[in-house]
């Protein structure tokens, strides 16, 4: 059986998001996101499902990661983000003086935590804050996490739904060492790439020309600094399109002229959530 690894604990979005895709397979925790990396680049048949951004706050900053390991992407996912209260059984909202949780999951749910007066304590994640609080007993604790972290850890929902927005999501995605890529047909895809540009003058530009003269829309284009450098950078950038739609071929062939460094990350079918409009 294949095993599909997030980083976090059992009740984590991540464990949610590796449910929602398979969850038939084994999904094993790990202790951080380089971990999880790891496992995939000494297991080839194995998974790993990575939070990469969220609608609200941004980039979750795995960049370096990608760049380093160089995984196939097979799949990516957009979960949607519940937060709730958790707390002790039979604890009640007026009991509560303290939060536990990622940092992530505090910013999303700041309105509520000023509006009752919480102290907040950052954690390493959502799921291990509600392990946390379960095993210390006090009432006055809390943890911002999933309804499955409260099944899990034997915790009470004491308000759901705190988050500052509804319709917040995360973007999954699904890694591993193996290179696959679905066939071309009638669907809608996403290629993702990594690319380093020639150091000269308006690089950029002329690398961008290429889908921008075949007509290839660019989804994401994001820069990260090369290690021990402030002044060389690659960039991460999803197109619509499949690698075998001849506009998007001559698109990457284009932009290929302009770089020192190119890599194809992965070919997927967009989420059914990018397509509505």
């Amino acid at each position: 059986m294949s095993k599909i690894y997030f980083q976090g604990t059992f009740g984590a979005y991540s464990h949610l998001a590796a449910l929602s895709i398979d969850p038939k397979t084994e999904i094993l925790p790990c202790k951080t996101f380089d971990e999880c990396f790891n496992k995939a680049s000494e297991e080839p048949d194995s998974r790993i499902i990575i939070p990469e951004s969220n609608r609200i706050t941004g980039n979750i900053g795995i960049e370096y990661l990608i760049f380093k390991h160089r995984l196939n992407i097979y799949k990516e996912h957009f979960q949607k983000i519940e937060h709730n209260l958790l707390g002790q059984p039979g604890a009640k909202l007026k009991d509560i003086k303290e939060v536990y949780s990622h940092a992530q999951g505090l910013s999303q749910c700041s309105k509520f935590i000023k509006e009752n007066n919480l102290a907040e304590h950052i954690r390493a994640d959502t799921a291990g804050s509600a392990e946390m609080i379960s095993k210390t007993k006090d009432v006055k604790q809390s943890a911002i996490a999933s309804s499955l972290s409260a099944e899990i850890y034997g915790l009470e929902v004491i308000k759901k739904n705190i988050e500052n927005e509804t319709g917040n999501l995360t973007r999954f995605l699904v890694m591993g060492k193996n290179i696959s890529q679905p066939e071309f047909k009638d669907k809608t895809y996403i290629t993702s790439f990594l690319f380093k540009l020639k150091s000269k003058p308006a690089a950029l530009y002329q690398a961008l020309s290429g889908p921008s003269l075949n007509g290839v829309n660019l989804t994401k284009l994001q820069s990260y600094p090369v290690k021990n450098s402030f002044d060389s950078y690659f960039f991460l950038c999803d197109l619509d399109g499949h690698i075998e739609d001849p506009k998007v071929q001559k698109s990457l062939e284009e932009l290929g002229l302009h770089c020192e460094d190119f890599h194809v990350l992965g070919v997927f079918e967009a989420d059914k959530l990018r397509q509505k409009k």
